[in-house]
Order: structure tokens, then sequence, then C-alpha cells
């Protein structure tokens, strides 16, 4: 099923946590131009889960950068809930980024000198605030690292290290979390693990999580995967199996 209509991304029933309108990315001029995003026209509603997947080189990163706030959209809005990311300041983007948003990257990024609780809790103290502690225990009990909070990350497993760097983007109750291929560095059966446990923080958190993947199981515990060509969204399938999502990679030549 091709999508024609940008209107067909928005999840008009749910509220969006995170959307685009008409965003458009363009690298260089003339012809050296590249155009990331070209036109999207996107909603990420919250509390569900929405796989983002494409070739190399389709935008699908792009996208999720512009929709987080850490890249501008050459045109187009962004917002997380009803802010405007245009149209704030680099302190005001920096903060909402801290408040509102969680990341969880291939890279652990773990400080060596500190354990997993204060890894954990790092963004918080540094903004001068602490955690809910009954959300934090929701967090640490959802993603099984209870028992391993006081050892350092040279004394975790990569997998482990991984659920912390998860905790930590969900310690905040940010209204959004951002993963861009959060197992990349794992093996598949931890791979696995970490997806539960990201799945399990949508069903049992209430969290709203979009994950950039090239992996169709990965994407397969969406609710929503969403398809990106040449910087388009050209296709979306809700409730996707494995073998749907990677016939779909298939015919786009990922």
């Amino acid at each position: 099923m091709s999508i024609d209509s940008p209107t067909h991304q928005v999840e008009n029933e749910v509220t969006a946590a995170a959307r685009i309108a008409d965003g458009h990315k363009h690298y260089g001029s003339g012809d050296t131009e590249v155009r990331a995003l070209d036109g999207v026209t996107v909603d990420f509603g919250a509390g569900r889960f929405t796989a983002i997947m494409g070739p190399s080189g389709s935008g699908k990163s792009t996208l999720m950068h512009c929709a987080a706030g850490l890249d501008d959209l050459t045109s187009g809005s962004a917002f997380i809930g009803d802010t405007e990311l245009g149209g704030l300041s680099e302190r005001d983007l920096t903060l909402l980024r801290r408040d509102r948003v969680g990341f969880v990257f291939q890279a652990f990024n773990l400080l060596p000198t500190l354990t997993a609780i204060e890894n954990l809790n790092l963004p918080l103290t540094l903004a001068g605030r602490s955690a809910d502690p009954e959300w934090l225990d929701q967090v640490v009990t959802s993603i099984g690292i209870g028992d391993r909070l006081d050892h350092r990350p040279n004394e975790l497993s990569g997998g482990q290290q991984q659920r912390v760097a998860i905790a930590r983007a969900l310690a905040s109750k940010p209204s959004i979390v951002f993963a861009d291929e959060p197992t990349g560095n794992l093996d598949s059966v931890t791979g696995s693990e970490v997806l539960d446990f990201l799945r399990d923080a949508v069903n049992d958190l209430g969290q709203t999580l979009v994950l950039v993947t090239h992996d169709a199981a990965a994407a397969a515990r969406a609710d929503r995967v969403l398809f990106l060509g040449d910087g388009r969204i050209v296709d979306e399938i809700y409730q996707p199996t494995a073998d749907a999502v990677f016939d779909r990679i298939k015919e786009l030549g990922g």
C-alpha cells in the first residue's frame, strides 16, 4: 500500500507526543543538494510504539533527529506536544530536550566512574532535580536492573549497560523517547531482551517510543511501522509482523 497523502500518517484519535508538519531538510545546494526529508507530515501518538525503517539514505535518522530537536528543519514545523521547536531559543530547546525527551543510542554513553544508579540519575542530578521515587521504582522494575544498581559499567554486560541507558532515558518521565538502533552493539539474544524491555515500557509505563531500526524483528514489536524512501513516507503498517515488515523492506530495496 503506497501512501499518497501525508495526512494518512496522522493518528487522529491519539494525542500526538511529537509531530512534524510538511517537514523538509536539505543539505547543500544546486547540483549537490540532498533532500533528506521531502515534505514529511507525521504524528507520533502518545503511549504508542512507532518504528521507522527504510534503506540507507532514506531519511529515517534525519526524521528522528528533527522530530527530537537534535537538528533543525530547513522548512516546515516540528512539535513536542504543543511546543513548536523552531520558535525556541537554543537554551529553551536544550531545556525541553532535557525535561521532555529521552534518548537511547547504539552507544551506551555511561560514565565509567559512576554506578548504574548514578548514571541513571545523572541528567536529573545535573538539572538539580530528583526522580519521582515511585516512577523510578517502576522503571527499574520494568527494565530489570534492580540488582545491578551499585555496579559500575565495567561490571555490567552490554545488555545490562543498555538497560541502564534505557532507564536513564525514562527516569525524567519524558513525553517521548527516541531510540536510534539501540541494539546495534548487542548480540541477537541480548538485543531481543532489550527490545522486550522497550516494549514493556510502552505497555506497562505508558511511554511513547520512536525506534529507528533496520531490523524487521525489532520493528515487529511496534504498534506501527513507517517506511521511508527518498525522504518521504511511502508506506506504513499497523500491528506489523516480522514477515510483513521484511517483505516491504525488500520491495523498497533496503
